[in-house]
């Protein structure tokens, strides 16, 4: 691992042995090698799904699917929220076919069994009929563990897991103190990809793509002058790996090269966002790189009187750089001081050579800020509803850097399916993506999870 140039007070996790996994094309194709990773893997994880805030209330609930399976998270009455697998016990018919809802009982449109929130069985017509007696108080839903965190519900299909904090590792402790449950959603599209799901999660598991795709950087191109707003240059970038195999990396806020224009004037949107916290553009004409430091200051100074409370929990670097973490199995996400761009790909029931990508933006809520939402896919008025879009790829936008992504997934599934891929040949900046192979090896072999 190479020694990082940061200098941070984030606590760096500790070292970790690679075993150099060659990656060959065919566990991005093969549909025997997704039927193991489906048994031996995602059957024994914790998985992000819903958000709490989009089903608040008794009876309310929302479903999503991972791979063949589709799970009913529902809000009781206690305020807790307990997860199901969305199947009728009578004869399989799922109980809802929507995304979210409000109910007092699920009722099967097969044959009317009802189901309280709780899962247990309140209705079966002809209920004397049955040989093994009455349904009704021996019947119930399928239970999931489920946990919430981070204002997320997260589940797991095996019975015996460890916590959530424990599968977190240190995740649990960088998040506890970011208020992240209370941001809101500002852009929700999610599209189908015809690409394996690892494919998605080995590519936001390095930066050393990002001056080639998305800096059109070529051979001649000098790389350590090529910076956008954050620097992905490997020297000066911590890469983190967790005992429980989830990774980290933390870039510096770029601010140089792209930053100023021809004769070193600061260009959008850095100029506005230095002028957002009382900073003069013009003082740092020729000198981005000190907008970094300024920053950080401005925010510390100025954030709590306008309502950004979080901004006593937060280290100073996480005002301008970028805190990119990769949640085994499924789940990327860079947190910033203020927004939260969420990545997950999830598994296609029948076809290992598709997925299903959600590219999404949370942000927090200051009392006494009414700032447009910056994401991905433009600004948005911080007031403004924004709901769940699902389209075909190609139809929308899903965000410009997002996009150029895309391209490269689509035609290196191309590759994958060549007789002449032999396997990776992996730069030390790309150690999270040989990990997490490795970890997806460990759970089919039986090695994780362990308890």
């Amino acid at each position: 691992m190479a020694e990082s140039l940061v200098n941070t007070e984030v606590e760096s996790w500790p070292e970790q042995e690679l075993r150099g996994h060659r990656i060959p094309g065919s566990r991005y194709t093969s549909r025997e090698f997704a039927e193991q990773e489906w048994e031996g893997m995602w059957t024994k994880v914790w998985l992000l799904l819903g958000r709490e805030s989009e089903f608040p209330n008794p009876g309310d609930w929302q479903c999503e699917d991972v791979g063949p399976e589709s799970i009913l998270m529902v809000r009781q009455t206690d305020g807790g929220v307990k997860a199901f697998y969305n199947v009728c016990q009578h004869r399989g018919q799922p109980l809802v076919s929507d995304e979210k809802g409000s109910v007092k009982r699920f009722v099967c449109r097969y044959h009317s069994w009802a189901f309280m929130p709780d899962g247990s069985l309140n209705f079966a017509p002809d209920s004397d009929d049955f040989p093994e007696g009455n349904p009704c108080g021996k019947v119930t839903l399928e239970e999931l563990r489920c946990e919430t965190f981070a204002g997320f519900v997260w589940v797991n299909m095996d019975p015996d897991c460890v916590t959530l904090q424990e599968f977190l590792g240190p995740i649990w402790d960088d998040w506890q103190s970011r208020d992240l449950h209370t941001w809101k959603r500002y852009a929700a599209p999610t599209t189908t990809l015809p690409c394996n799901w690892k494919v998605v999660l080995d590519n936001f598991n390095e930066s050393y793509h990002v001056p080639t795709v998305h800096m059109a950087a070529k051979p001649s191109t000098n790389r350590r002058k090529v910076q956008g707003a954050i620097n992905t240059n490997y020297k000066e970038t911590r890469f983190d790996l967790s005992n429980e195999g989830h990774n980290r990396m933390i870039m510096r806020g770029g601010y140089g090269v792209g930053a100023t224009d021809k004769e070193g004037n600061i260009q959008e949107p850095l100029a506005s966002e230095l002028k957002h916290w009382e900073l003069d553009p013009e003082d740092f004409k020729g000198n981005p790189e000190g907008t970094r430091e300024a920053l950080q200051q401005a925010k510390r100074r100025l954030g709590p009187g306008r309502g950004y409370s979080h901004y006593s929990k937060i280290p100073d670097e996480q005002f301008t750089d970028a805190f990119h973490y990769t949640l085994f199995p499924n789940f990327a996400v860079s947190v910033w001081a203020d927004g939260f761009h969420f990545l997950r790909a999830r598994p296609h029931p029948t076809d290992p050579e598709q997925c299903i990508f959600d590219n999404w933006w949370y942000a927090s809520q200051p009392e006494g800020d009414n700032l447009p939402v910056s994401t991905m896919l433009g600004p948005v008025e911080r007031d403004a509803e924004v709901p769940h879009d699902v389209f075909e790829l190609g139809e929308k936008s899903m965000g410009k850097t997002i996009d150029e992504d895309i391209a490269v997934f689509v035609r290196q599934q191309k590759g994958f399916r060549s007789r002449g891929y032999k396997g990776v040949y992996l730069a030390n900046q790309e150690n999270r993506v040989r990990r997490y192979h490795e970890l997806i090896d460990d759970y089919i072999d039986g090695s994780l999870p362990k308890r």
